[in-house]
């Protein structure tokens, strides 16, 4: 599995995200026993409880994994903070994390500067060995990284054919930022896209792999496609072995609508670029 650096942090490209999973320990374990080193887990899903449970059961040695777990904006303030970081490495049954992502802007007017002490000082302690905000706008991660004493790695934003996030790739890319794509495959709206069913066919390949393709092909961008279906879980590994044409990538690139988003909560995302 090829590998995405920035900072220090080597990530592999194709990670397998665990939102919406429950109890997903067994699903995480054949995740890990099909090739997957690369896990996203968050405080708001659920799930690390059965992450950790599943990286144990799958065999595979801690060290060999490239976690991720993110707070939530709930605990944005320095106790807060700390007490979920605590918490969440109970979970899921580790010293530390290889990330640690603040989940979401705050919604309460919690200074930035106070959480990124305490994301800063979590690494510190060896809680974690990155840093990183997940969901901020350009303007609000710029703020971040100036006011955060240990520098990100990360940016994690929603990423996939029906949205354009051409501007935050231009970004990260400056900022010298790996940009992690959650919902790379639109939860499943990208399936039925003639478009992309026509390239996968002349491909011999399914439309997951074809836009997972897409992503890793463009560079610095590591997707974290996620399924139960340990099939499904394969495929999406296997994106590694073709690749599309100019042309192919630009027909995806023109899919872009401006309905396109999808992780949009009211009252708590950003203004996006």
């Amino acid at each position: 599995m090829p590998k995405l650096s920035s900072r220090g942090a080597g990530i592999p490209v194709i990670g397998f995200g665990t939102s919406q999973l429950g109890n997903c320990g067994e699903i995480v374990a054949n995740a890990v026993k099909a090739g997957y080193r690369q896990i996203d887990t968050a405080w708001k899903y659920g799930t690390e409880k059965g992450v950790g449970e599943g990286i144990k059961a799958s065999g595979i040695p801690r060290g060999d994994i490239f976690l991720t777990t993110k707070v939530s904006h709930e605990y944005l303030r320095a106790a807060d903070f700390a007490r979920s970081v605590e918490e969440s490495l109970k979970r899921l049954q580790t010293d530390y994390v290889d990330l640690l992502l603040v989940h979401w802007p705050t919604i309460d007017n919690i200074p930035l500067a106070e959480t990124m002490g305490a994301l800063a000082r979590a690494k510190r302690e060896g809680k974690t060995r990155h840093v990183g905000v997940a969901n901020f706008n350009i303007a609000l991660t710029e703020e971040a990284m100036r006011l955060c004493p240990e520098p990100f790695s990360v940016l994690q934003a929603e990423y996939h054919p029906y949205l354009d996030q051409a501007r935050v790739l231009a970004f990260c890319r400056k900022a010298g930022l790996i940009f992690m794509a959650y919902c790379p495959l639109g939860r499943g709206r990208l399936f039925k896209d003639p478009v992309l069913a026509e390239i996968a066919r002349g491909k011999g390949r399914t439309i997951a792999q074809v836009a997972l393709r897409w992503q890793v092909q463009q560079g610095n961008i590591a997707p974290i496609p996620r399924s139960a279906n340990p099939q499904h879980m394969a495929e999406s590994l296997q994106v590694f072995d073709f690749t599309l044409s100019d042309e192919e990538m630009k027909r995806i690139h023109a899919l872009a609508r401006p309905d396109g988003r999808i992780a949009n909560p009211a009252g708590r995302a950003p203004a996006w670029d």
